[in-house]
């Protein structure tokens, strides 16, 4: 239960600087947009601003997605090699007992 806890506020508290870290990137990329379409934020500005930061998002999203299954991979790699070394000392052990 209290590792659930643990876990389940270390989720909220990553979500919520997520989101605080997403809103300072808006308003700075809007101010980016102000700079360079003026003050008057045309349509196209808006349509710009808005595939560019899909486009950003859904390359972010998938760059993590291939990191965290890299990662997977390698923590799957380890348990094997840490129970084949494990198993490899058992028989070592066995074989000098004889």
């Amino acid at each position: 239960m209290k590792s659930e806890l643990i876990e389940n506020l270390s989720l909220l508290s990553t979500g919520a600087f997520g989101l605080v870290a997403a809103l300072a990137w808006n308003e700075a990329i809007q101010k980016i947009f102000k700079d360079l379409f003026g003050e008057r934020s045309s349509l196209i500005a808006m349509l710009s601003y808005a595939i560019l930061v899909t486009v950003v998002a859904v390359i972010v999203t998938l760059w993590m997605g291939r990191l965290a299954e890299k990662a997977k991979q390698a923590q799957i790699r380890n348990i094997f090699r840490r129970k084949k070394a494990i198993a490899e000392a058992k028989a070592e052990e066995k074989e000098s007992k004889k």
